[in-house]
């Protein structure tokens, strides 16, 4: 056993990460091996509840330790991030049915939150089907996720404002079809292909209801797990970004631009581009840094966060995905043709970097959200 904590942990894979990214981009999964290590390590259970085994991490630390995977190789990263905060479903269960799916240290829940498919209710549970996108290393998971509407008496189940209400299901993975559809642009490593479920029954007690059923009291669970999903997509897009630019710091002291008797380094607008760019990465880091601190130490004051908190999360969440991006452009660019080799690791950061910001819970339209709380504006905050 080790003492190191997850970010030191993290550290350790850095090397191995950058040499292995090529190999885990033509897999289009991560690698079992890779896996099966970063579970003994502990990343996947940073929000698995303590009495259960879990490390139940501060939020800071699990998306440190996600930038940090991020920066050696963003496929990595994001498969542990979808595992992590997967894990604080456990929470949200009873102590029995929690126990029986969380059975040793090293298990992996991933799956999809979004509610794509139908779960009829049966005696003792329901009975589930649908097709999920997106099921970020679901192939080497040994309990899905899967998000669905419920469905009783032959009609939706509705919340008391009228919208349809949703639950995770938890499904062992034997139970699942994956369907090779992740042929992407960026984060190929992820193995986010479609899975699909067929008539499965789910007992009750293996049924969440998203912000429905309470969590433990616990800090941690005062997070709303839609604030976490948001918080991971974040962190790896800031690895991303600051991996972007050691890249080019890195490639600029040995690049003479073709026409230029300098170094890239040595050309007045290579450096205030790369001034540019850093100056804003740390900016966007220190603001969602921050608001995650004023968010966990409301949590361990009050055992809530409030709405404020929750915006300021999801505003500083989605700032940092889109400065990342535009940091990354920055240094793609600057490298020139150097950029586009499939060995620069450029090419892949930046293509890694535009998948992550297509995520919905850092889409445009969280600005919007965030944007009315500000004015004071009536907002539905369900998904925030």
């Amino acid at each position: 056993m080790t003492n190191a904590s997850p970010i030191e942990l993290a550290r350790g894979f850095e090397a191995e990460l950058r040499r292995r990214a090529p190999e885990i981009e033509r897999a289009r999964r991560l690698p079992r091996d890779l896996s099966d290590r970063f579970a003994a390590a502990g990343f996947y259970r940073m929000c698995v509840p303590s009495g259960l085994g879990g490390l139940e991490c501060s939020p800071a630390e699990t998306m440190e330790t996600i930038e940090t995977l991020a920066r050696a190789d963003g496929a990595s990263a994001w498969c542990v991030f979808i595992g992590a905060t997967s894990g604080s479903v456990l929470a949200s269960l009873s102590d029995a049915a929690a126990r029986s799916i969380f059975a040793k240290p090293t298990t992996l829940l991933s799956g999809v939150f979004a509610p794509r498919g139908t779960a009829h209710a049966v005696a003792g549970g329901f009975q589930v089907e649908g097709q999920w996108a997106w099921g970020s290393g679901t192939q080497n998971a040994d309990w899905v996720l899967a998000g669905c509407q419920v469905v009783r008496d032959g009609k939706p189940e509705l919340l008391r404002n009228g919208t349809p209400r949703s639950r995770m299901m938890i499904v062992p993975a034997a139970q699942v079809e994956f369907l090779d559809t992740w042929y992407v642009s960026g984060l190929a490593g992820t193995g986010s292909t479609d899975f699909a479920l067929h008539d499965v029954f789910v007992p009750e007690s293996h049924a969440v209801g998203l912000g429905i059923d309470r969590p433990l009291a616990r800090p941690l669970y005062a997070f709303p797990q839609f604030g976490l999903l948001a918080l991971g997509v974040g962190a790896v897009a800031l690895g991303l970004a600051r991996a972007a630019i050691d890249e080019l710091v890195d490639l600029a002291g040995g690049k003479t631009p073709s026409g230029s008797g300098r170094p890239l380094a040595a050309r007045p607008a290579a450096q205030t581009e790369v001034a540019l760019a850093e100056a804003a990465l740390r900016s966007a880091r220190a603001y969602y840094y921050e608001a995650i601190a004023e968010a966990w130490a409301a949590a361990n004051r009050d055992g809530e966060i409030t709405v404020t908190h929750r915006r300021d999360l999801r505003l500083a969440t989605t700032h940092a995905t889109q400065a990342s991006a535009s940091a990354v452009d920055r240094m793609y660019t600057l490298a020139g043709g150097s950029s586009v080799y499939q060995r620069s690791p450029l090419q892949r950061i930046f293509r890694d970097v535009h998948v992550a910001t297509q995520h919905m819970m850092v889409a445009s339209s969280t600005l919007e959200l965030t944007g009315r709380l500000l004015l004071g504006l009536e907002t539905d905050t369900s998904m925030l």
